[in-house]
């Protein structure tokens, strides 16, 4: 099974309820989990099933589950994210609980999770900070700074009301999620979920849930900082204003505000501290750095609406209408343009000192002035084209799905 193939709805009887376990040699701790979601069933009068995705054991897991009673589907491409999208795919419940099969979350208490889901959210996350952390359960470093840290920034860039952004116990819609096509095949698969499902505009809560330490004697697949690094980078690629605007933003505006109060002379801070034409070259810099920036977080914005990535937006609604090729190139012809001009000037200045020495900084202030704007208008002028590249697909795909329009819905031309 591939699993970063588009999910499929799975064809066979429905029930209620899937729980669904990913599994790496988990022996030691399965059977106890499995026997603890048969008995939750069985108490709430679920039609349901426990169904373990097994990502290549070799422990004897696949044994124990089915003689424990579980369902087993195989799922061969390795990762966190890839045995859930094997399991999702697979599961034949209307509603999914999801949930590690090291013990360490206690899968005979999911009414919440399923009271929520009857009542119509899409998701249900579980908090482990509200519903309480056992000694030894969480790291220090993840509970003190991986898991706030990772949750505020995605409640900052996508505005979602979650407390635990990783709990890796939550219960979701199984048609909702499927329709999300999620990709990701390792650890980050817990913060595409949570987003995608969020900019598809799904609902959301959220439900007390416990967290122990796990049984298993051996250490937890999760590794820190790299795991802890592709959740982030997961989150930064999903947010392009984040990622590039606003970053560009604030570093091109410090710099706009110190070059224009030293374009036409230094400037004296205090009696012993005056800024001059070094800091006025850094501010130069700072622009060309933010420029590009922006251009960068707009041609990844336009980008990712024009192909779905991410959702419209009142303000990427302007600037599909605003970008292109053409109005970007113009523009960076126009800016080296009046680099150019600022430039010669200099030389004329120079020239007519006889190109002897500069003791005046006015001179290297235009020629600094004149090559940032020749290199942000080169900036730009690539970009314009990396812009037209990467709308080459897209306009391929779009050509192609009218091409294939049946006879009756072909466009039609007036005589």
């Amino acid at each position: 099974m591939n699993a970063v193939t588009a999910i499929r709805a799975a064809a066979t009887k429905e029930l209620e309820l899937t729980i669904l376990m990913p599994c790496l040699n988990e022996a030691e701790t399965l059977a106890v989990c499995i026997g603890k979601a048969k008995a939750f069933l069985d108490k709430a009068g679920i039609s349901g099933e426990v169904l373990i995705a097994d990502n290549g054991s070799t422990d004897g897991s696949q044994a124990i589950a089915a003689q424990g009673g579980a369902r087993v589907v195989p799922v061969a491409q390795k990762g966190y994210g890839a045995a859930l999208l094997g399991g999702i795919a697979a599961a034949k419940g209307r509603f999914i609980i999801m949930g590690d099969a090291d013990d360490s979350y206690d899968f005979g208490a999911l009414e919440a999770f399923v009271a929520r889901l009857r009542d119509g959210a899409d998701l249900v996350m579980g908090n482990r900070f509200q519903g309480g952390i056992e000694a030894g359960a969480m790291p220090p470093l993840h509970r003190y700074l991986g898991n706030p840290v990772l949750s505020f920034v995605g409640r900052l860039f996508f505005r979602i009301k979650t407390g635990d952004f990783h709990c890796g116990l939550r219960g979701f819609n199984a048609d909702s999620i499927r329709k999300l096509d999620l990709q990701t095949t390792g650890m980050e698969f817990a913060s595409e979920m949570v987003v995608r499902g969020a900019l598809a505009g799904l609902r959301i809560e959220e439900v007390p849930t416990t967290l122990k330490p796990d049984g298993r004697s051996r250490p937890p697949h999760l590794r820190t900082w790299r795991d802890g690094w592709r959740h982030l980078k997961f989150l930064l690629v999903y947010n392009p204003r984040w990622m590039f605007f606003i970053p560009g933003t604030v570093i091109g505006g410090l710099g706009i505000v110190f070059a224009a109060l030293l374009v036409f002379g230094p400037l004296r801070v205090i009696d012993n501290l005056s800024l001059d034409l070094n800091t006025f070259v850094a501010a130069c810099f700072m622009v060309v750095t933010g420029v590009q920036l922006i251009t960068f977080g707009a041609i990844s914005r336009y980008y990712a609406e024009i192909t779905g990535i991410l959702p419209p937006s009142r303000r990427s609604d302007w600037l599909t209408r605003t970008i292109s090729t053409d109005r970007l190139a113009a523009n960076a012809g126009i800016c080296f343009a009046g680099g150019v001009l600022f430039f010669g000037y200099a030389v004329a200045r120079w020239a007519h000192l006889g190109f002897g020495p500069l003791n005046d900084s006015e001179i290297p202030r235009i020629v600094v002035l004149g090559l940032s704007l020749m290199v942000i208008s080169l900036q730009a002028f690539f970009s314009a084209f990396l812009l037209g590249v990467l709308e080459i697909p897209v306009k391929r795909l779009k050509s192609g799905q009218s091409n294939n329009l049946p006879a009756n819905e072909l466009p039609t031309r007036d005589a």
